[in-house]
C-alpha cells in the first residue's frame, strides 16, 4: 500500500532503508575527483584511499541525500545525533568501499559486458529491484512487457530528461554492484576446506574429555601482597603486543559540567504562565484553534480510547464531564493543561476503502471536485468503487485491490481520515482532505464498541530562564579562567566540582557520557595537544562544559605507557600466577595424586565431565582456553604441570577421553566450515584492503 499503508507499515520500511544503507556501501555511482593535499591546506579533502581523494563537498551532498531518505522513510522531521552519526558513518563507508572496489576491479580488468547489463535490466536475468518494480501486486507475476515498454520510452527521451537521468544512474549502480560481486566471488572462490579440516572440526565438537582439577584463584592473593615492577609490565606487553594495535586515533577527555537546566524558580514561573490560560481555555468554544494559538505542540484533536492518552490524564478524562480542564501537570519536560472536549461510544476498528486524488495538478479544489464527481458516479450505480479506484487513485497499493485498506484500529491513519471513518456509519461515502490529497472514502464495516474521548492539550516546555543560564555560564567561565595545563583536577576539587571522564573517544563520535551532541567539543579535542584546556566554554544542551585533553592514543601499535593502566589487572594476575604456580609446584613435589596436591595447596578437587575442545568452558567458572587446550593435549592419568588460566592457576589429571563415532560424511562438515568462512570473509577482505590501500581519514577535524 502506498500512502495510507505507509502510515501503518512505516517501521518496516525504516528497517528496509537501514538495510539499503548497508548495501549502498558496495555501490559506486561516480568518479571522485579532488585536488590538493590535506597537509597543504585543502579543506575539501575529507580523506583518501591510496591516491584517490574523498572530497568533503561530495561527501556532504551524499550525507544530505541519505539523511533526507531516512527522514522520508521514518516520517521524522528531524534526526537525533545518534542517527546523524549513523548516516555519516555509512556514507563514509560508501565512499571508502567504492574506491577500494574500483581500484581492485581495474587492476584485475573486470568488466560488465553490454550483454550482462541488458540481462540485468530487460533481459533473461533481471535484477531483483527490477523484478520488484514491475511485479503485478494482484497476481504476483513479473510484467516483462510493461518493463520493456517503460525502458524503451525512457531511452527515447532527451539526455537531460529527469526520468532518463535516474534510469542511467540506476543502471550504473547495478553495473558497479555487479563488479563488486565478481570481485568478491573471485576471492571467496579460493576458499577451500579439505577432509582433514572437516575431521578436526568434527572431533573438536564431539570428542569428550573427563578430568578433575584443582585451582588456586588469583583472588586468593591480596593485591597488597603483590608489587608490580616495570619488568612485569614490559614482559606482559611484549607477549601481547599484537593486541595493542589501534585502528584509529583515540583521545581521552576530562571535563566539568555546569548545569544550566531549569531551576525551581523557572519551574514556578512557567507553571504560573500556563495557569493563566485556564479561564480562557475553559470558556473556549473552538478548542482546536485555542491549541494552535497557545500550545508549543500543535497536536490535532482526535478521539482516543483508554490507554492512548498520557498516563497522567488517561484515567481522569474517562471519568470527567465535557469541558473539564485538568492541570497544570508536568509531563515529558513540559507543563500541560488538558481539556475534555467530547466523549462518546464508538467503534474500535473500521474496514474502509478509498480513492486518493492528488492535488498536484490543479490544486486541492480540483482534487475535491474530481472526488465529488466520482462519488456521484458510484451513488448512481454507473461505476463501481473498485473500477474507479484502479483508474483514478494515486495510492497504487490500495488501488490494485479496488481501494481496499482492510480493517484498522484508531491511531492507524492521519487524523482527518480517522475522524471521518470512525465517526461515520457503515455504508457512508465521504470526501475528506489530508496532506496527501482528497480522499473519497467508503465505510464498509465497523466493529467493537467502547468509550472514546477527544482531549485538547496545551503545553509549555520547561526551559531555563536567561538568568539561570547566565549564572551557570558565569561559573563555567570563572573556572576556565582559573586553569592551567597542570591544575585542572586541583581546581575542580577546590570548587567541589565533579570531574567526568570520556576515555578512548573516536574522532567521529558525536556524544559523550551525559552529553547528547558534543560534536564541537570532540572536534576541538582532536585539534588539540595532550594537556590542553578548552579555549572556550562549550554549550551542550543545558550544560556548560570546560574540558581537558588527558591522553592521545595514535593510530598503530600503542606504546606501553599508553596501555599501562589498561593492562594493570592482567599484569597483576600474571605476577600472582607465578606465586601460585610456585605454590602448586611445591605441593606436586612428593605427591602421587591430585588429591594430595590439593590438600597441600589448600585447594579442592573438582571433577568435570564431557568437556569439548570447541566449547572450552569449565562449569562454574568461565572460558578457560589455555586449560582446556592443555587437557586435550595431555596423557591420561598423569598429573599436569601448573597452568595459568583466566581465573587462577590449575593442576589437572585426565581420567579419559571419549572419541565420537568415525566421521562418515565429510561433505556436510565441509559445508558448515565453508559457510562460516564465507560469513567472515567479506568483512575480513575489506579490512585487509583498507590496511593495504592506506585509507586516510580526516573526518575528526573537518566534520
Amino acid at each position: 500500500m502506498a500512502v495510507m499503508g505507509y502510515l501503518r507499515e512505516r517501521m518496516g520500511k525504516i528497517v528496509a532503508g537501514l538495510i539499503g544503507f548497508s548495501l549502498l556501501a558496495f555501490i559506486v555511482t561516480e568518479v571522485i575527483k579532488s585536488g590538493g593535499s590535506f597537509l597543504k591546506g585543502d579543506t575539501n579533502e575529507l580523506g583518501a584511499v591510496g591516491d584517490e581523494k574523498i572530497p568533503l563537498d561530495e561527501y556532504n551532498k551524499a550525507v544530505d541525500q541519505n539523511t533526507a531518505q531516512f527522514k522520508q522513510q521514518s516520517g521524522q522531521s528531524s534526526v537525533t545525533p545518534q542517527i546523524t552519526a549513523y548516516v555519516q558513518d555509512n556514507t563514509w563507508n560508501q565512499f571508502v568501499s567504492k574506491a577500494i572496489i574500483r581500484k581492485e576491479v581495474e587492476k584485475l580488468g573486470l568488466v560488465v559486458s553490454p550483454d550482462e547489463t541488458q540481462a540485468m535490466t530487460t533481459g533473461t536475468n533481471p535484477d531483483r529491484q527490477v523484478i520488484q518494480a514491475f511485479t503485478d501486486p494482484q497476481t504476483g507475476r513479473f510484467d516483462r512487457a510493461n518493463l520493456i515498454s517503460v525502458v524503451n520510452n525512457i531511452k527515447s527521451q532527451k539526455d537531460d530528461n529527469p526520468q532518463k537521468i535516474r534510469w542511467v544512474e540506476f543502471v550504473t549502480q547495478l553495473i558497479e554492484a555487479k563488479l563488486g560481486e565478481k570481485y568478491m566471488s573471485m576471492v571467496t572462490n579460493g576458499l577451500y576446506v579439505n577432509s582433514l579440516d572437516a575431521k578436526d572440526n568434527y572431533e573438536n565438537k564431539n570428542k569428550l574429555a573427563n578430568f578433575k582439577y584443582a585451582v588456586l584463584d588469583y583472588a586468593s592473593v591480596a593485591d597488597s601482597k603483590v608489587t608490580l615492577t616495570d619488568a612485569d609490565y614490559s614482559s606482559y606487553y611484549d607477549e601481547h603486543k599484537a593486541e595493542f594495535k589501534n585502528p584509529q586515533e583515540l583521545r581521552s577527555i576530562s571535563y566539568v559540567s555546569f548545569n544550566g537546566a531549569p531551576s525551581a524558580e523557572d519551574s514556578v514561573a512557567i507553571k504560573q504562565q500556563i495557569s493563566k490560560l485556564i479561564p480562557d481555555f475553559k470558556a473556549s468554544t473552538n478548542d482546536s484553534l485555542f491549541v494552535q494559538i497557545n500550545s508549543e505542540t500543535k497536536a490535532p484533536l482526535i478521539y482516543q480510547h483508554k490507554g492512548q492518552l498520557d498516563p497522567k490524564i488517561d484515567t481522569v478524562m474517562f471519568k470527567a464531564s465535557n469541558g473539564f480542564v485538568f492541570g497544570p501537570y508536568l509531563s515529558n519536560g513540559s507543563f500541560k493543561l488538558a481539556k475534555l472536549v467530547d466523549s462518546r461510544v464508538g467503534p474500535d476498528s473500521v474496514k474502509a476503502k478509498h480513492i486518493l486524488i492528488s492535488p498536484v495538478d490543479g490544486g486541492m479544489p480540483k482534487a475535491i471536485a474530481t472526488a465529488d464527481s466520482l462519488k456521484k458516479l458510484i451513488e448512481s450505480g454507473k461505476k463501481s468503487f473498485a473500477d474507479l479506484a484502479s483508474t483514478f487513485s494515486v495510492d497504487k497499493g490500495s488501488a490494485a485491490k479496488g481501494g481496499e485498506l482492510g480493517m484498522f484500529g484508531r491511531g492507524s491513519m492521519v487524523p482527518a481520515f480517522e475522524e471521518a471513518v470512525f465517526n461515520g456509519k457503515k455504508g457512508d461515502l465521504k470526501i475528506v482532505t489530508t496532506q496527501y490529497g482528497a480522499h473519497l472514502i467508503q465505510i464498509e464495516d465497523q466493529k467493537g464498541s467502547s468509550k472514546v474521548v477527544k482531549v485538547a492539550v496545551i503545553d509549555k516546555p520547561l526551559s531555563a530562564s536567561t538568568k539561570t543560564q547566565s549564572a551557570a555560564y558565569s561559573k563555567a567561565q570563572a573556572f576556565l579562567i582559573s586553569l592551567t595545563k597542570d591544575n585542572f583536577d586541583a581546581q575542580a576539587k577546590k570548587g567541589s566540582l565533579s570531574v567526568k571522564t570520556a576515555d578512548d573517544v573516536t574522532g567521529v563520535a558525536r556524544t559523550l557520557p551525559g552529553l547528547d551532541d558534543a560534536r564541537d567539543l570532540i572536534r576541538w579535542a582532536f585539534k588539540s595537544a595532550k594537556g590542553d584546556i578548552s579555549d572556550q566554554v562549550f554549550t551542550i544542551g543545558n550544560q556548560y562544559i570546560v574540558a581537558h585533553v588527558t591522553q592521545i592514543k595514535p593510530q598503530g601499535t600503542l606504546a606501553l605507557d599508553l596501555v599501562k593502566k589498561q593492562i594493570e589487572p592482567a599484569v597483576r594476575n600474571q605476577v600472582k600466577g607465578k606465586l601460585l604456580t610456585d605454590k602448586f609446584a611445591a605441593a606436586i613435589s612428593g605427591s602421587s595424586s591430585i588429591e594430595q596436591i590439593a590438600q597441600k595447596a589448600g585447594a579442592k578437587v573438582v571433577p568435570v565431565q564431557n568437556i569439548v575442545f570447541a566449547n572450552p568452558v569449565i562449569p562454574g567458572s568461565s572460558a578457560e582456553y589455555k586449560v582446556v587446550g592443555s587437557v586435550f593435549g595431555s596423557p591420561i592419568n598423569k598429573i599436569s604441570k601448573p597452568v595459568a588460566g583466566q581465573q587462577g592457576v590449575y593442576v589437572f589429571t585426565v581420567n579419559n577421553f571419549i572419541s565420537p563415532a568415525p566421521l562418515t560424511n565429510a561433505v556436510r562438515e565441509k559445508e558448515q566450515i565453508g559457510q562460516a568462512m564465507m560469513q567472515r570473509s567479506e568483512g575480513q577482505i575489506f579490512e585487509a584492503l583498507k590496511d593495504k590501500d592506506n585509507v586516510k581519514d580526516y573526518r575528526a577535524k573537518l566534520l
